[in-house]
């Protein structure tokens, strides 16, 4: 093999026009850049008005033209000029950047690969100025309104190899499209036109933050979000999350933004998906829009050519501040959170079509050969109980069936709704007045016993019961109940399961803070057949199963026993559970199921553990667990992010029926 041949070159100065060129594939890798970088300027110049046009995608002409300060004469060849420029002029300035642009690298690199021409007017100019080309070209008179326009055209027209890098039209419109999206989602308070081609594609108008970004990232996100505004010391973090049941296949509507500048910064992304964690299935995105405010001082911008990137001084600090304030706000959905709920089914989304009978055809048919893991509809908006649904004479039904735990139920004393859905005599297959038990004092700000005895004497008030009093059971898996804005349906699957998890992780978090852990012991140990190594992981794993409330223990080689479980889950098949928390202690080790895998651990057993379809549950128990979910964080979605209850309107029921036409 033959060596490579030396050539020897002297070293030399590069030519400006190679050193922009080379620049220019830091800062311009695509006509979208063109698009950032120009409309950074823009909105640094203080432009409340923002026109972008473009032609073939980008690569024929980019022309930005806005309403601010403008350039003076005498300062646009140092405009187009490397490392020029009014916003920074020391170390200090550096480290406290507070504009979006700041290198004095971008109109040099896009005036080395592109045409361009800069007109710009200042306020007290009496015409505008023009220079063409680059810092070497000639300043004249010229005719505009206030501020600039930076006009490139042919870009790539004198380096054709990075041309052939470029995608389609399309594609590479799509592209510019986005930059114009994310910027105009920071600045609502600026106005934004688009056009292609010569035809207008996009306008927003200088409007609020909760309409802007409805506007841009659609209605479904407008109507199912979440309001955020949280501070703490020097970080603030606003703007809206979306409800997990508004959750996406692609994670193509998130959007960060660190003091008004867009990032994708694996922090910042980390610490919102495991605030949603909880509450969003494993393989779906949540859409957001938030901003970050803080201190220059506390963040560096200067990591990347792009500036997409960012490092915090104190990440962790800022991490934790993130996640908490959006585990927060997502804490929130529930039935008793007034206005953070996905608004109700509406009259207007239901007509007298057979594709509306259709629809709710499927709506109330399709239980009848489903599981019960989860209906698959959209969230709904909690309504208040009316208060002329009142319980009859009794304080509590709890009395009747020897527990004052029950809530009340709307219908006289006898009245029999359990019955199996084709018919026969009403079952009862479990103690559920022992699954839906309700909280203890601290855990809710009412308790379903507190109501039972007073509800009967003090009139209802819109806040006491938003999911109503239930009326039936449906195909042994929702629960049909009625408040004052209509009908509200019930995964009894996937609330029970929500309420489960919940109690789990608050006994946890007990016993961490040196509480004991409630435990069940077994009257009458469960033994089952165990191999070798689920007979090795009892036996080594035992503090950790100790601490997750179970006693299990080898009777022989062959064989364990389960002599306890949590109270929570006393009425769950002891085998089952148990061979679950082995498998996850074997797979994932005993301090790591603990840490970082808790969560999906007490998942699985609230899965394993809540009622099942088919299950008959009287009034009174459909009741408790209505007054549960009020009572439950997050009790919107259920632990896989699928809704738990969907809200019918009375007026899109009668619009159903052609009531009123």
């Amino acid at each position: 093999m033959n060596a490579p041949v030396s050539t020897h070159r002297p070293i030399q100065q590069l030519p400006d026009q190679l050193i922009s060129q080379i620049a220019a594939g830091e800062v311009v890798e695509r006509p979208s850049a063109v698009v950032k970088e120009l409309l950074e300027n823009a909105l640094d110049a203080g432009a409340t008005q923002v026109t972008v046009r473009l032609e073939e995608g980008g690569v024929k002409r980019i022309a930005i033209t806005d309403n601010g300060k403008g350039i003076p004469p005498e300062e646009l060849p140092l405009a187009l000029a490397r490392h020029a420029t009014s916003k920074i002029a020391s170390l200090t300035d550096l480290e406290n950047v507070n504009t979006l642009g700041f290198r004095g690298e971008a109109l040099a690199s896009i005036a080395s690969v592109a045409a361009v021409t800069i007109t710009s007017r200042t306020r007290d100019a009496a015409h505008a100025w023009e220079i063409v080309g680059s810092h070497l070209g000639t300043v004249s008179p010229s005719s505009g309104p206030h501020g600039t326009t930076i006009d490139v055209q042919d870009l790539y027209f004198n380096t054709p190899a990075r041309r052939k890098f470029l995608k389609s039209e399309q594609t590479e419109y799509g592209h510019c499209a986005e930059v114009v999206r994310r910027i105009a989602l920071a600045r609502p308070d600026v106005s934004f036109s688009l056009s292609h081609n010569g035809r207008t594609i996009d306008h927003w108008n200088v409007s609020e933050a909760a309409k802007r970004s409805a506007q841009i990232l659609g209605n479904d996100f407008g109507e199912a979000r979440l309001h955020l505004d949280e501070a703490a010391g020097p970080l603030r973090l606003h703007g809206y999350v979306g409800l997990p049941t508004a959750s996406k296949a692609r994670a193509d509507s998130q959007y960060f933004y660190v003091n008004g500048r867009f990032v994708r910064d694996k922090l910042l992304v980390h610490a919102v998906k495991a605030a949603y964690e909880d509450v969003l299935h494993g393989d779906r995105f949540p859409s957001y829009v938030l901003a970050l405010e803080l201190d220059p001082a506390m963040v560096d911008v200067n990591v990347h050519p792009s500036k997409i990137e960012v490092r915090f001084r104190d990440s962790r600090a800022v991490h934790q501040f993130v996640f908490h304030a959006v585990q927060r706000a997502l804490a929130q959905t529930s039935a008793t959170s007034h206005g953070n709920a996905p608004a109700p089914i509406s009259a207007a989304e239901i007509a007298p079509s057979s594709t509306s009978l259709d629809r709710l055809g499927g709506l109330f048919g399709a239980g009848a050969g489903r599981g019960a893991g989860g209906s698959g509809l959209g969230g709904g908006g909690g309504g208040a109980a009316p208060a002329w649904r009142r319980p009859h004479e009794q304080a509590s039904f709890g009395a009747q069936l020897g527990s004052p735990t029950f809530s009340p139920s709307p219908f006289p004393p006898g009245s029999r709704w359990d019955a199996p859905a084709g018919g026969g005599v009403p079952q009862r297959t479990g103690d559920y007045g022992a699954l839906f038990a309700a909280p203890k004092d601290g855990d809710a700000p009412r308790a379903a016993q507190d109501v039972a005895l007073d509800v009967a004497t003090a009139p209802a008030s819109d806040d006491d019961f938003p999911l109503g009093f239930a009326l039936a059971q449906l195909h042994g898996i929702y629960v049909l109940a009625q408040n004052r804005k209509g009908l509200v349906l019930v995964d009894m699957h996937a609330a029970h399961e929500r309420i489960l998890y919940e109690k789990l992780k608050n006994a946890l978090d007990a016993q961490a803070g040196g509480e004991r852990m409630q435990v069940q012991q077994m009257l009458i140990p469960v033994t089952f057949f165990a191999d070798a190594i689920e007979v090795g992981t009892a036996q080594e794993e035992s503090e950790t199963l100790q601490a997750l409330g179970f006693d299990i223990a080898a009777v022989s080689p062959t064989t364990l026993a389960v002599r306890a479980v949590p109270t929570l889950l006393k009425n769950a098949d002891a085998q089952t559970l148990a061979r679950d928390v082995l498998r996850d202690v074997r797979e994932y080790g005993g301090s790591r199921v603990l840490v970082e895998r808790r969560n999906e651990l007490l998942g699985t057993l609230a899965c394993h553990t809540a009622v099942r379809a088919n299950r008959i549950l009287s009034v009174p128990e459909m009741n408790a667990l209505l007054r549960q979910m009020e009572a439950t964080e997050r009790a919107d979605q259920c632990n896989h992010g699928r809704p738990t209850w969907v809200q019918l309107e009375i007026a899109a029921l009668d619009k159903l029926f052609l009531r009123g036409q």
